[in-house]
């Protein structure tokens, strides 16, 4: 894609800041774990942090679109000619203090090698997030969570770069407003994350087991318990496996976007509502079986995948010809066969919606980044 705005000066510029590279004619879906995605108009890789800086200041001040991309695991982009350039973050530094148990990592350091450096190095806090993919710089725009814990349990500040003013500075979690999948960062365009830094636990122990599945796998019988870490990072990538969430290039079950719903937040009404429809159609046991977690004033937080089940989207939906389909190991993941389009994911992900909120009254929410494209 052409445009007046990308021109051979502002190319030239971009060559000449440090450990930056240039790539004509590649593709969002090189670039994604869902493999799917159009041209941008160019990808720049970054190979340290004051490239990333460089890079990102340099396309704001010419007003060029950009779009930042670490691990490319939470993105729907739109197929053909995109007028974006495509900011790869590839400062992938990592320093760990296994005394104190302090670790920083360059945004564009691989999340799930970031955890297997700290469990390796007997550091807490982190293991629950194993298998994970993406970047780490990304795990707090949504604060990212699994089994009972979040990055916002352990992160202490952000090297960021401010977009409107063009400043680099450590920003302290407590400024991002971290809550469920969710960060001030997140679809507001603030700024970049260009390092994290995270406060672990240097005792060898995971931080206390929260989530029921987890610890029943791991026997765990009083609420709380702590476990050797490797012994959580294992049983946490065992049942991701089992999911389909751990990505695997060979295996189309895994091209992903991870859970591509949010765990809905609603009114004990509603809640309420639902489990009573589900008991008339379903009976009792499978009612009373109904995933339901206290979420503050008033609301529950539901699963989504459960409603996903029970308003009749079943594992492999719509079957073995779509060429995007639920996964085989989790109603929560939505997986490109190896020959869908975008449109082919986007047309899935707005039946799943649309049967919930028609079957149950909730809306489910996505979780990825939507880039050129809708669920609406």
């Amino acid at each position: 894609m052409t445009d007046s705005s990308l021109t051979p000066d502002i190319r030239a510029r971009l060559t000449q800041i440090e450990d930056v590279t240039l790539e004509e004619g590649g593709t969002f879906a090189e670039l994604t774990t869902l493999h799917l995605g159009g041209r941008p108009r160019l990808t720049v890789r970054c190979g340290s942090t004051t490239a990333v800086a460089g890079v990102v200041t340099l396309l704001d001040a010419a007003a060029i679109p950009l779009l930042i991309v670490g691990g490319g695991s939470n993105l729907v982009v739109a197929e053909g000619d995109l007028d974006v350039v495509a900011v790869v973050l590839e400062n992938d530094g990592l320093e760990i203090d296994a005394g104190s148990g302090l670790v920083r990592a360059g945004a564009g350091a691989g999340w799930d090698d970031v955890v297997t450096a700290a469990v390796d190095a007997g550091l807490g806090g982190i293991e629950c997030l194993s298998g994970i993919p993406g970047s780490a710089g990304a795990t707090p725009v949504q604060n990212v969570g699994a089994y009972g814990a979040e990055i916002s349990d352990v992160l202490t500040r952000v090297l960021l770069l401010e977009r409107a003013t063009g400043e680099v500075s450590w920003v302290p979690a407590t400024d991002l407003e971290l809550a469920y999948r969710y960060s001030n960062l997140k679809f507001t365009g603030r700024g970049v994350v260009l390092e994290i830094e995270m406060q672990l636990n240097p005792d060898g122990l995971s931080s206390p087991l929260r989530f029921g599945e987890l610890a029943r796998r791991l026997g765990a019988t009083e609420s709380g318990e702590r476990r050797p870490v490797a012994e959580v990072r294992d049983t946490v990538l065992d049942l991701r496996r089992g999911k389909g969430m751990v990505l695997i290039d060979g295996d189309h079950d895994t091209w992903s976007a991870g859970s591509f719903f949010t765990n809905p937040v609603v009114e004990v009404a509603v809640a309420d509502a639902v489990q009573a429809s589900v008991r008339a159609d379903r009976g009792d046991e499978d009612a009373d079986r109904m995933p339901r977690f206290p979420a503050g004033e008033g609301t529950v937080k539901l699963s989504a995948a459960w409603l996903i089940d029970r308003a009749g989207f079943a594992k492999g939906h719509p079957g073995e010809d779509a060429p995007a389909r639920l996964s085989t190991k989790h109603t929560l993941a939505l997986t490109n066969r190896g020959s869908a389009s975008t449109s082919d994911l986007v047309a899935l992900a707005r039946e799943v919606r649309d049967g919930v909120r028609s079957r149950f009254g909730v809306t489910l929410v996505p979780e990825p980044v939507w880039v050129g494209v809708s669920i609406d």
